[in-house]
């Protein structure tokens, strides 16, 4: 059976996941993730067939080209942030998530997973979250934020898992759910700071604006990666290719080049020989 899974047939199937089944070259790169973690297994199990082995963990992954991260300005995130009308219950439990959303920087499953009992609002106020990779974390919360949230934790509580931002029915938020009231507050802020109408806002954005917040406030990269519970500090690398802001303070430290422009003057043997033709 193994004999007939070998490098062109890999590579055939990958081709019919971009093509047929549109399948983004990130998505495409994932699942040869996951066939080279069989054959490497299958190394072990059955060094007979290591040749053949060897060609599969040799298929190179898809080179595609990585946009900037996105993120929004102060004046965006204000923007969003007063468009939920908190008259409302269902405004009251936006803005309250939208906040945390933005002053956090946590993943979308964290913040749906998020229980009433995940918060510590007295001293030393935090949000305590298990993130990718069950690693558990605790993210500081600002007197504003810790504020909007007592507030929140005094209405009604809907359902019995005690959810912190839950559905209408007391459940958990759903990734639709969360993506129709980002798409219709993004919509209501659009009218009051326009640029918002070209920005895709999604949790993840969100967490992209926190750390761009921290980055342009000077706070090393190795606090954001643990603020972010990132793997690795060399992801948090996007964020400093992406700033402009950062790039044009470097640029204004640096001394200016003094070129001026000039108009080419010819030699005289150059223009005899011109003149020669």
């Amino acid at each position: 059976m193994i004999e007939e899974i070998d490098a062109p047939l890999i590579v055939a199937f990958l081709e019919h996941l971009e093509k047929d089944q549109g399948l983004s070259t990130r998505s495409r790169n994932l699942r040869l993730t996951a066939i080279r973690s069989f054959f490497k297994y299958a190394s072990f199990e059955i060094p007979d067939h290591a040749a053949q082995i060897q060609r599969v963990l040799a298929i190179p992954t898809k080179r595609f080209p990585r946009a900037l991260v996105s993120f929004l300005t102060p004046p965006e995130v204000e923007a969003l942030l007063t468009a939920p009308d908190r008259h409302t219950w269902f405004g009251r439990r936006d803005h309250a998530f939208l906040l945390v959303a933005v002053q956090t920087g946590l993943r979308l499953s964290e913040m749906t997973g998020l229980k009433r009992q995940d918060l510590l609002l007295e001293t030393g106020a935090h949000v305590r979250v298990i993130g990718k990779g069950r690693k558990e974390r605790c993210t500081p919360l600002a007197k504003p934020t810790v504020t909007v949230l007592k507030a929140w934790l005094r209405e009604p509580q809907r359902g019995a898992e005690r959810v912190l931002f839950p559905n209408a029915r007391g459940g958990r938020l759903s990734a639709d759910g969360v993506r129709y009231l980002l798409t219709k507050h993004c919509v209501a802020a659009a009218k009051t700071c326009p640029t918002l109408k070209h920005k895709h806002v999604t949790v993840h954005c969100l967490r992209h604006t926190m750390a761009m917040d921290l980055l342009q406030s000077g706070v090393d990269r190795s606090v954001i990666a643990l603020w972010l519970g990132h793997e690795s500090v060399e992801t948090t690398q996007i964020y400093l290719e992406a700033t402009l802001a950062m790039k044009e303070q470097a640029l204004a430290k640096v001394t200016p080049l003094t070129g001026r422009p000039t108009r080419y003057k010819p030699t005289d043997q150059l223009l005899g020989f011109l003149n020669s033709l």
